[in-house]
């Protein structure tokens, strides 16, 4: 513990030299300046007029019933998303039973229109961003909006793209000593929705158009799907028209869905209450409705900080991980010299000796000299020669001492033999000398 405390110090003294030497070097942290940003757009400027024409490009000509209504409904673009849900649980719903279920939904009467308009709520729903932007722009600045329909409008008909057909007509009015572009359905109980490339209809657009989808450039300029009829739903008429004179959005009062909505005819007014929390596009648009602002710019950018300070001692390290499986071990040095050994236990008893081997025979003793002639009763003098003599027939083993006279030898006479050999020796005739007895003659 003590060591690691000492390590911890010592680290803590580097840390505070490195910092000491930096200060010498550098100087004192100087505040400095942030950096000059440019200055922000105000959040509440108004869209410029080539912005307002790109993003109404997609539905500036569509009928303007048809079109109206789509610029209100978009101004709730949560509810929008709710109807499309609804419906792909509902998909049994025809006709009126479609409209009598979709009335009793708490939806805008502008969303709940959408039910009988499949192609126009799935190009919203299904582009939920673009439709939030331009319902923003139409709250923020309806009568802007309204005037970029009427040049794009210009743009086509310029082009010799616009013009009427079985769908509908196209024609040019005066409105209040203006002269505007009006497009109605040629049959006012059937819709249909145009379908068109901007690009092709207007011309390459100064802002890039919405990033929506569109028909690939074809044979024709304007295309149309199939024509829905508004009875049932509409009640035999439409809910929203273009008042261009005032360049804003009419309700018709003879509209169910407004009926039902409790909305009288003149001009549309958005309902805060339908927004269901959707920020608003600025804070003045918020404030009109009673709603939240939109997102803040974003900030500059801050200042240089100042030198940070010393770091305090770092804390214990936790308990370290299993080691990983080791390697094979390299080849074992060369063993050093043995001890001496311990001293041996004591042997065991011998075995039993094998039988000992035949002797030989032993060799022919000399024969005994003449022996000098001893006393009676006197053991004679050794016999000169050892070896053996025979008696007759008797060997007379070797060694020991002669057998002659009367000496004593293993075969020797006794004393008590004496006086008989003696008186023997002397009368022996042709025998062989047994040594002593003295005067014996040989042969």
């Amino acid at each position: 513990m003590s060591s690691r405390v000492h390590s911890s110090s010592r680290d803590l003294r580097i840390l505070c030299g490195a910092l000491a030497v930096a200060l010498v070097l550098t100087g004192p942290p100087v505040a400095r300046p942030a950096e000059t940003q440019p200055a922000a757009a105000p959040a509440d400027a108004p869209i410029p007029p080539d912005q307002l024409d790109s993003l109404v490009a997609p539905i500036a000509l569509w009928p303007d019933p048809l079109l109206a209504q789509t610029l209100a409904a978009s101004t709730y673009p949560l509810e929008i998303i709710q109807l499309q849900q609804w419906l792909a649980k509902n998909k049994g719903l025809k006709d009126q039973a479609l409209a009598d279920a979709v009335a009793k939904q708490p939806w805008d009467p502008s969303v709940q229109a959408l039910a009988g308009l499949p192609d126009v709520l799935k190009r919203l729903a299904d582009d939920i961003e673009w439709t939030t932007d331009l319902g923003n722009a139409f709250l923020a600045q309806e009568k802007d909006v309204m005037n970029a329909v009427q040049r794009m409008r210009a743009k086509a008909q310029a082009n010799g793209k616009l013009s009427s057909s079985e769908q509908q007509t196209v024609q040019t009015k005066t409105v209040e000593s203006q002269q505007v572009i009006v497009i109605e359905q040629a049959n006012p109980q059937v819709v249909y929705v145009p379908q068109y490339n901007p690009t092709v209809v207007y011309g390459p657009p100064p802002y890039p158009y919405p990033p929506v989808y569109y028909p690939p450039p074809g044979s024709l300029a304007i295309s149309f799907g199939v024509g829905m009829v508004m009875g049932a739903a509409m009640g035999g008429a439409w809910g929203y028209g273009c008042g261009w004179g005032s360049t804003n959005v009419n309700v018709n009062v003879n509209n169910n869905f407004v009926k039902n909505g409790g909305g009288g005819g003149g001009s549309w007014q958005h309902n805060a209450q339908h927004r269901a929390g959707t920020p608003y596009a600025n804070r003045s648009t918020a404030n009109k409705f009673g709603g939240a602002g939109g997102r803040g710019g974003v900030g500059g950018a801050g200042g240089v900080g100042g030198v940070g300070g010393a770091g305090g001692v770092g804390g214990r390290g936790g308990v370290g991980g299993a080691g990983g499986v080791g390697g094979a071990g390299g080849v074992g040095g060369a063993g050093g010299v043995g001890g001496a050994g311990g001293r041996g236990n004591v042997g065991g008893p011998g075995g039993v000796g094998g039988a000992g081997g035949v002797g030989g025979a032993g060799g022919v003793g000399d024969r005994g000299g003449v022996g000098g002639g001893g006393s009676v009763g006197d053991r004679g003098g050794g016999g000169g020669g050892g070896g053996a003599d025979r008696v007759g027939s008797r060997d007379l083993g070797g060694g020991g001492g002669s057998r002659g006279g009367f000496g004593g030898g293993s075969d020797g006479f006794s004393g008590s033999r004496a006086s008989a050999a003696s008186s023997r020796g002397a009368s022996s005739m042709g025998g062989r000398s047994r040594g002593g007895g003295g005067g014996g003659r040989r042969r």
